[in-house]
């Protein structure tokens, strides 16, 4: 598994002048856009008391983009490594693993890039801090039950890779990553947090900025845990059921 994560990591830069660090300038440049486009176009101000717009926007972008660049990699981990399904002894199960742990290089360097911001920022580090492993953890297995899941369909209904691809921009924009969820009327807000992406960019941020334990609120903790281990069994459901036929389509 280690031995395919290295390779898949190296090959998405094999051939271009600055090979590796692509995986990095990518996210960054999306982040000063969109942080110089609500810093002096719109002129967002700072969140809340004295948060700085900047620190409020990477603690969520950062969390979005493994989810997003995962679970768009993770879609198609059988059908571009058809060579490995067809070997009898290999563990297709595998394969979006492999996608999570090559995204999960990159969102480890960008984590400590926030992590230092913060510091720079004059942010002292703190016990609620040791909550990112935690919310990291929520983040990979889930995203594990989805790629098993979109990964299989994948195989026999090519749309699957274009309806992930559309579902990852609205989950964007319905995510608060640059807004904040109390700008919704109350009532609706249920509606927003129903997202399991607002778990992971909302914990980053209780553990960096408001300081607050994932216990603290426990019923969005446990829907989201409830509906995480269900995403996880039935991808593994779906997965062992189309797999033996994988070899056939491929």
């Amino acid at each position: 598994l280690a031995t395919l994560i290295k390779n898949d990591f190296k090959k998405q830069y094999l051939g271009s002048y600055l090979g590796l660090a692509w995986a990095f300038i990518q996210p960054l440049i999306f982040i000063l856009v969109i942080w110089a486009v609500f810093t002096f176009g719109l002129r967002a101000g700072p969140v809340g008391s004295e948060t700085p717009f900047f620190l409020y926007l990477i603690s969520g972008m950062i969390p979005w983009f493994f989810i997003s660049n995962t679970l768009n990699s993770g879609t198609g981990a059988v059908v571009n490594n058809a060579f490995l399904v067809k070997k009898v002894s290999f563990r297709v199960s595998i394969l979006p693993l492999v996608e999570i742990g090559s995204a999960l290089i990159v969102h480890l360097v960008l984590l400590l890039a926030l992590v230092l911001a913060f510091v720079l920022h004059g942010y002292s580090p703190n016990i609620y801090w040791l909550q990112l492993p935690y919310y990291l953890l929520c983040a990979v297995i889930m995203l594990l039950g989805l790629s098993w899941l979109t990964s299989a369909v994948r195989v026999f209904i090519k749309d699957i890779g274009n309806l992930v691809s559309v579902l990852i921009q609205v989950g964007f924009w319905a995510t608060p990553i640059f807004w904040q969820v109390n700008l919704v009327p109350e009532q609706y807000q249920w509606i927003v947090k129903l997202n399991p992406a607002y778990y992971i960019v909302t914990g980053y941020r209780n553990s960096l900025i408001n300081q607050q334990w994932f216990w603290q609120d426990a019923p969005l903790t446990l829907y989201y845990w409830g509906l995480c281990l269900l995403i996880l069994g039935l991808g593994a459901l779906v997965f062992k059921r189309l797999r033996p036929h994988f070899g056939d389509v491929l």
